[in-house]
This record gives C-alpha cells, sequence and structure tokens, in this order.
C-alpha cells in the first residue's frame, strides 16, 4: 500500500505547489483520457457463460431485463466522467461497470446510468432503483448494515485539499480551529471527528458543492478520499494543492448491490478474472496511470 500512496503522491507533486508556496514543479498531463483505447479495452473485455450467469439470482435477473441499472456519477473527472461530444462515459469506475455489462450482456453498452452522490447510494440499493452503485464507494461497517459489497476494486486514504499557495495548513493538525468541509454520508465527517476533533465541519451534498465552498472562501479545507483529491487536481492545475500526507485507515472501494444478494460472489468472479487476464491493469493506465503520469500500475487489491 506504501507503493500505492507514494505512486498517487507523486502525481499530486507534478500538478501542485509546494506547502510552503515558493516553488512550482512542472505540470502533469492534462488529464485527457485516450478515448480508443479506452473504448477498444471495452470491446475487448470477456463475457459470462450461460452456466455462470444461471448460477446466479442477480445476475439471471440482468439478463431477463435486458440492462444492467447502475448508479454512479457523470461528474468524477477519472472515475466516471460524461463525454458530451459523443455522450459515452470513460474513467476507472465507468470502465469497470461497462466491463461488468459487457460480462453479463454480451454489450457494454447495455446499462442505464442514475447519478448518485454520497449521500443516496444506499438508497437507490435499498429501493430497488439500480442493480448496483459503482461511484468511488467506501466498505464500512455501517454501510455493510444496509448493503452488501463485492471487491474491493481499489484502496484509498484521506486527503487535505487547500486553495494554492496556502501557506496555513500544512498538516492535520492545523485543521484545528478551522472550517473544513466534506461531504455528507462520506467517511470524511467521523475520520475528521477521530483526526481533527477541533475543526468545524461543514458537510456538502456533493463534491463540486463542496470544492465551491473551498474555492469562495467560505472553508479553508477540504477533506476527503485522496483518489478524488487527485481528481480535482489533475483536472483543475494550479487551483488547489494538497497539505501534508495522507491519513486516516485504508478506504477499501467496493461495488455496492442489495443486501444479501448472490451479486457479491458473481461480481467477485468477474473482478478476479479481469485481474488474472491483465484487464484491470489496462483500465488503471488508461482511466489513471497515462493521464496523470504515473507510469507504475498499483496491485490490484485482494478479493476474498
Amino acid at each position: 500500500m506504501k507503493r500505492v500512496l507514494s505512486i498517487f503522491a507523486a502525481a499530486l507533486m507534478a500538478v501542485t505547489v509546494f506547502a510552503g508556496g515558493s516553488k512550482e514543479v512542472q505540470a502533469a498531463p492534462s488529464g485527457a483520457i485516450d478515448k480508443a483505447a479506452f473504448d477498444s479495452l471495452l470491446a475487448s473485455g470477456v463475457t459470462a457463460s450461460d452456466a455462470e450467469i444461471k448460477a446466479s439470482e442477480w445476475a439471471s435477473a440482468v439478463k431477463k431485463a435486458g440492462v444492467l441499472r447502475l448508479g454512479a456519477t457523470r461528474t468524477s473527472y477519472l472515475f466516471s466522467q460524461l463525454d458530451e461530444t459523443d455522450n459515452k462515459v470513460r474513467g476507472f469506475d465507468a470502465g469497470l461497470f461497462q466491463l461488468l455489462t459487457k460480462y453479463i450482456l454480451g454489450d457494454a453498452s447495455k446499462f442505464e446510468l442514475t447519478q448518485v452522490n454520497s449521500s443516496t447510494r444506499e438508497a437507490v440499493l435499498q429501493s430497488g432503483q439500480v442493480d448496483a452503485v459503482f461511484a468511488t464507494y467506501s466498505i464500512t461497517p455501517a454501510r455493510q448494515k444496509l448493503i452488501s459489497f463485492a471487491g474491493p476494486y481499489y484502496v484509498s486514504k484521506q486527503g487535505i485539499l487547500v486553495k494554492a499557495g496556502n501557506k496555513d495548513i500544512k498538516k492535520i493538525d492545523d485543521l484545528k480551529g478551522k472550517i473544513v468541509a466534506t461531504q455528507s454520508g462520506s467517511t470524511g465527517p467521523a475520520l475528521l471527528k477521530e483526526y481533527a476533533p477541533k475543526a468545524t465541519v461543514q458537510e456538502f451534498k456533493t463534491d463540486q458543492e463542496a470544492r465551491a465552498a473551498l474555492e469562495q472562501g467560505r472553508v479553508n479545507a477540504y477533506v476527503t478520499d485522496y483518489t478524488l483529491l487527485l481528481n480535482s487536481m489533475v483536472k483543475n492545475p494550479g487551483v488547489y494543492q494538497v497539505a501534508g500526507d495522507v491519513f486516516g485507515p485504508e478506504d477499501n472501494y467496493g461495488i455496492g448491490v442489495p443486501l444479501n444478494s448472490d451479486a457479491v460472489a458473481f461480481i467477485n468472479e468477474f473482478l478476479k478474472k479481469i485481474e488474472k487476464n491483465g484487464t484491470w491493469e489496462k483500465l488503471w493506465k488508461v482511466a489513471l496511470g497515462d493521464r496523470t503520469g504515473i507510469s507504475s500500475a498499483p496491485k490490484a487489491p485482494e478479493i476474498k
């Protein structure tokens, strides 16, 4: 895990200003995704056998419906971003859910996307509105009482985002007495209570709202998943910087499914297949590595 974090730290340093604010470093790549490479990877995705589909009640229902109903986002630049020029969604999470769509239905385009945020992810699953949620979704004991998770498929920690040039906040202890944004329904509020108990926390429904508050000076910092901070940095070079080191426990990103669904076993087998045949690593490279200037892919997390 240290290797993964050091890789992302290098990428962040490539698009930000040092904490002291006195020296700028060379900008990272623009962050644009290679559309042709991404689309080609989807086209090469594996498909499940009829026997594998029939063995899963969840997958059988999706197959019968002819569409995979997904809770996801269209606004996460590196993980799941809508391209309005061709109406396609691309990124790391988007690649995974389209590969899963192809795995079940033989066609990566046969999905319906319901926009979700940190506050609505459990609700859309519990109501039966969607079949699965892909949204940089941290696996936590509290959430596991309401829904089930396949995976993990990715690992992250927490980070602190501040405006470029900020010299006051260099580490987690510097949040004392500061107004700090985080997303409601995320792991952020609980982690801030533990690691920065003397900060004043303001919760926002979406990442965009939290970053807007930071840019407008209504909050002093924004705490969220480190990978989402990378997302903001690459998309908005020169606007933000990351203060200090990552902190908190490792966040394991999982795929949310209905509670006690056999989707867990089915999706885990899918994840194991794409990790073993190299598709996970290729997707990481196209969706994250090439766009941030990171040359070495991390090891995929173990799926139990």
